[in-house]
Protein backbone atom coordinates (compact mmCIF):
# COMPACT_ATOMS: atom_id res chain seq x y z
CA UNK A 1 0.00 0.00 0.00
CA UNK A 2 1.98 3.24 -1.44
CA UNK A 3 1.37 5.63 -3.43
CA UNK A 4 5.01 6.48 -3.84
CA UNK A 5 5.58 5.71 -7.43
CA UNK A 6 1.91 7.23 -8.15
CA UNK A 7 3.61 10.89 -7.30
CA UNK A 8 6.27 10.15 -8.67
CA UNK A 9 5.48 9.98 -11.93
CA UNK A 10 2.87 13.11 -11.73
CA UNK A 11 4.03 16.51 -12.46
CA UNK A 12 0.75 18.01 -10.19
CA UNK A 13 1.43 21.89 -11.29
CA UNK A 14 0.46 20.28 -14.94
CA UNK A 15 -1.60 17.81 -14.34
CA UNK A 16 -5.29 18.09 -13.07
CA UNK A 17 -4.80 14.48 -11.41
CA UNK A 18 -5.80 13.63 -7.87
CA UNK A 19 -2.68 13.81 -5.47
CA UNK A 20 -1.60 11.15 -3.70
CA UNK A 21 -3.43 11.05 -0.37
CA UNK A 22 -5.03 8.03 1.44
CA UNK A 23 -7.97 7.48 2.53
CA UNK A 24 -11.16 4.74 2.76
CA UNK A 25 -14.86 4.79 1.75
CA UNK A 26 -17.18 4.97 4.69
CA UNK A 27 -19.32 1.62 3.02
CA UNK A 28 -18.61 -0.72 0.52
CA UNK A 29 -15.45 -1.05 -1.59
CA UNK A 30 -15.41 0.65 -4.58
CA UNK A 31 -14.15 -0.41 -8.52
CA UNK A 32 -13.96 1.88 -11.18
CA UNK A 33 -13.13 1.26 -15.17
CA UNK A 34 -11.48 4.23 -16.69
CA UNK A 35 -10.97 3.94 -20.60
CA UNK A 36 -7.73 5.96 -21.34
CA UNK A 37 -7.11 7.15 -24.98
CA UNK A 38 -2.89 7.54 -23.93
CA UNK A 39 -0.49 6.66 -26.90
CA UNK A 40 -2.16 3.34 -26.84
CA UNK A 41 -6.29 3.24 -25.92
CA UNK A 42 -6.61 0.79 -22.72
CA UNK A 43 -8.92 0.34 -20.22
CA UNK A 44 -7.74 0.84 -16.29
CA UNK A 45 -9.80 -1.14 -13.58
CA UNK A 46 -8.96 0.41 -10.05
CA UNK A 47 -10.18 -1.38 -7.15
CA UNK A 48 -10.24 -0.26 -3.73
CA UNK A 49 -7.99 -1.84 -0.84
CA UNK A 50 -6.01 -0.66 1.82
CA UNK A 51 -6.67 3.31 1.15
CA UNK A 52 -6.04 3.07 -2.50
CA UNK A 53 -7.27 2.21 -5.83
CA UNK A 54 -5.15 -1.25 -6.34
CA UNK A 55 -4.91 -0.56 -10.57
CA UNK A 56 -4.77 -3.38 -14.06
CA UNK A 57 -4.85 -1.58 -17.50
CA UNK A 58 -6.52 -3.91 -19.68
CA UNK A 59 -5.39 -3.12 -23.25
CA UNK A 60 -8.28 -4.78 -24.71
CA UNK A 61 -10.97 -3.98 -22.49
CA UNK A 62 -13.07 -5.62 -20.38
CA UNK A 63 -15.22 -8.38 -21.54
CA UNK A 64 -18.58 -10.26 -19.87
CA UNK A 65 -18.31 -13.67 -22.02
CA UNK A 66 -16.92 -15.83 -20.10
CA UNK A 67 -14.50 -17.59 -22.92
CA UNK A 68 -12.47 -14.31 -23.40
CA UNK A 69 -9.35 -13.73 -21.21
CA UNK A 70 -8.37 -10.47 -20.69
CA UNK A 71 -4.31 -9.25 -20.25
CA UNK A 72 -4.34 -6.97 -17.38
CA UNK A 73 -1.20 -5.78 -16.12
CA UNK A 74 -1.07 -4.78 -12.95
CA UNK A 75 0.52 -0.89 -12.12
CA UNK A 76 1.27 1.82 -9.42
CA UNK A 77 -1.87 2.21 -6.98
CA UNK A 78 -3.81 5.25 -7.58
CA UNK A 79 -5.82 7.48 -4.74
CA UNK A 80 -9.20 6.57 -4.08
CA UNK A 81 -10.13 10.28 -5.48
CA UNK A 82 -9.03 9.19 -8.54
CA UNK A 83 -12.42 7.01 -9.01
CA UNK A 84 -13.72 10.66 -9.46
CA UNK A 85 -11.47 11.62 -11.98
CA UNK A 86 -12.73 12.20 -16.02
CA UNK A 87 -10.63 15.07 -17.71
CA UNK A 88 -7.79 15.50 -19.90
CA UNK A 89 -3.82 14.86 -18.64
CA UNK A 90 -1.90 17.50 -20.71
CA UNK A 91 0.93 16.48 -23.33
CA UNK A 92 4.38 16.04 -21.19
CA UNK A 93 2.87 14.22 -18.44
CA UNK A 94 2.78 10.74 -17.80
CA UNK A 95 -0.39 8.97 -19.07
CA UNK A 96 -1.17 12.12 -21.29
CA UNK A 97 -4.46 11.69 -23.15
CA UNK A 98 -8.14 11.83 -22.79
CA UNK A 99 -9.89 9.84 -19.57
CA UNK A 100 -13.19 8.78 -19.11
CA UNK A 101 -15.10 7.44 -16.27
CA UNK A 102 -16.10 4.07 -18.44
CA UNK A 103 -17.75 2.13 -15.31
CA UNK A 104 -18.25 2.46 -11.58
CA UNK A 105 -19.86 0.54 -8.70
CA UNK A 106 -19.22 -1.21 -5.63
CA UNK A 107 -17.43 -4.40 -5.45
CA UNK A 108 -17.18 -7.63 -2.67
CA UNK A 109 -14.44 -10.08 -2.67
CA UNK A 110 -16.95 -13.74 -2.80
CA UNK A 111 -19.18 -15.14 -0.30
CA UNK A 112 -17.89 -12.01 1.93
CA UNK A 113 -20.61 -9.48 3.47
CA UNK A 114 -19.21 -7.03 6.30
CA UNK A 115 -16.44 -4.50 5.20
CA UNK A 116 -13.51 -5.75 7.26
CA UNK A 117 -14.48 -9.16 6.47
CA UNK A 118 -13.91 -8.40 2.85
CA UNK A 119 -11.05 -6.23 3.37
CA UNK A 120 -9.37 -9.32 4.58
CA UNK A 121 -10.36 -11.67 1.90
CA UNK A 122 -9.53 -9.70 -0.81
CA UNK A 123 -5.80 -9.01 0.18
CA UNK A 124 -5.31 -12.60 0.74
CA UNK A 125 -6.82 -13.47 -2.49
CA UNK A 126 -4.42 -10.74 -4.35
CA UNK A 127 -1.51 -12.16 -2.38
CA UNK A 128 -2.29 -15.41 -3.74
CA UNK A 129 -3.10 -14.22 -7.30
CA UNK A 130 -6.16 -15.54 -7.55
CA UNK A 131 -8.57 -12.84 -6.81
CA UNK A 132 -12.40 -13.58 -7.00
CA UNK A 133 -14.91 -10.98 -6.86
CA UNK A 134 -18.69 -9.67 -7.69
CA UNK A 135 -18.83 -6.32 -9.48
CA UNK A 136 -22.26 -3.95 -8.55
CA UNK A 137 -21.47 -1.75 -11.74
CA UNK A 138 -23.67 -0.19 -14.54
CA UNK A 139 -22.09 -2.26 -17.63
CA UNK A 140 -20.01 -4.82 -15.17
CA UNK A 141 -22.02 -7.29 -13.15
CA UNK A 142 -21.85 -10.29 -11.39
CA UNK A 143 -18.47 -12.56 -10.78
CA UNK A 144 -15.27 -11.88 -12.21
CA UNK A 145 -11.55 -13.41 -11.44
CA UNK A 146 -8.05 -12.03 -11.55
CA UNK A 147 -5.24 -14.42 -11.93
CA UNK A 148 -1.75 -13.87 -12.04
CA UNK A 149 0.17 -14.82 -14.55
CA UNK A 150 3.30 -16.67 -13.51
CA UNK A 151 5.48 -14.81 -16.27
CA UNK A 152 9.10 -13.56 -16.51
CA UNK A 153 7.81 -9.16 -15.37
CA UNK A 154 5.46 -10.57 -12.44
CA UNK A 155 2.76 -7.76 -12.92
CA UNK A 156 1.22 -9.84 -15.59
CA UNK A 157 -2.68 -10.99 -14.87
CA UNK A 158 -5.53 -12.08 -16.57
CA UNK A 159 -9.03 -10.68 -16.09
CA UNK A 160 -12.16 -13.50 -16.70
CA UNK A 161 -15.66 -13.10 -16.63
CA UNK A 162 -17.41 -15.98 -14.66
CA UNK A 163 -20.36 -17.80 -15.66
CA UNK A 164 -23.35 -16.21 -14.17
CA UNK A 165 -26.50 -14.60 -14.89
CA UNK A 166 -24.82 -12.05 -15.89
CA UNK A 167 -22.31 -13.29 -18.64
CA UNK A 168 -22.83 -12.81 -22.40
CA UNK A 169 -21.34 -12.38 -25.62
CA UNK A 170 -22.57 -8.77 -26.31
CA UNK A 171 -19.65 -6.48 -26.62
CA UNK A 172 -19.90 -4.83 -23.65
CA UNK A 173 -17.57 -2.21 -24.64
CA UNK A 174 -19.92 -0.66 -27.83
CA UNK A 175 -21.24 0.85 -24.37
CA UNK A 176 -19.21 3.86 -24.74
CA UNK A 177 -20.14 6.86 -23.38
CA UNK A 178 -18.52 8.04 -19.71
CA UNK A 179 -21.15 6.33 -16.98
CA UNK A 180 -21.07 9.65 -14.96
CA UNK A 181 -21.38 12.67 -17.85
CA UNK A 182 -22.98 10.95 -20.62
CA UNK A 183 -19.85 12.21 -23.08
CA UNK A 184 -17.85 10.14 -25.35
CA UNK A 185 -13.87 10.56 -25.46
CA UNK A 186 -13.90 12.87 -27.93
CA UNK A 187 -16.42 14.88 -26.84
CA UNK A 188 -14.37 14.91 -23.07
CA UNK A 189 -11.65 15.74 -25.62
CA UNK A 190 -12.98 19.00 -27.24
CA UNK A 191 -15.51 20.39 -24.08
CA UNK A 192 -12.63 20.04 -21.76
CA UNK A 193 -10.04 22.24 -24.20
CA UNK A 194 -7.45 23.54 -22.59
CA UNK A 195 -8.48 24.10 -19.22
CA UNK A 196 -7.55 21.85 -16.14
CA UNK A 197 -10.60 19.62 -15.21
CA UNK A 198 -10.68 17.38 -11.84
CA UNK A 199 -13.94 15.63 -10.22
CA UNK A 200 -14.95 16.74 -6.47
CA UNK A 201 -17.72 15.49 -4.94
CA UNK A 202 -19.08 14.03 -7.85
CA UNK A 203 -19.18 17.40 -9.81
CA UNK A 204 -16.16 18.27 -12.31
CA UNK A 205 -14.92 21.86 -11.35
CA UNK A 206 -12.96 23.58 -13.94
CA UNK A 207 -10.34 26.22 -13.68
CA UNK A 208 -9.30 28.77 -16.21
CA UNK A 209 -8.84 32.45 -16.14
CA UNK A 210 -11.84 33.18 -14.71
CA UNK A 211 -11.86 30.80 -12.10
CA UNK A 212 -15.82 29.58 -12.90
CA UNK A 213 -17.57 26.21 -11.98
CA UNK A 214 -19.09 24.21 -14.64
CA UNK A 215 -22.33 22.67 -13.84
CA UNK A 216 -21.56 18.63 -14.98
CA UNK A 217 -20.44 16.76 -12.70
CA UNK A 218 -10.69 9.54 -15.22
CA UNK A 219 -2.63 5.63 -16.95
CA UNK A 220 -0.84 3.88 -16.99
Amino acid sequence: MTLTLYKKKRKFNETPEPKAKLKRSLDEHQFVVHKHDASHLHYDLRLEMEGVLKSWAIPKGPSMNPNDKRLAIMVEDHPLDYGKFEGIIPEGNYGAGTVMIWDEGTYQAIDTKEKTENEKALLEGLQKGNLKIILKGKKLNGEFALVKMHLKKGNEWLFIKKKDEYANVKDVLNEDKSIVTKRSLEQIKTQSGKKKESIVSDKITQTNHSKKKAKMKPAY
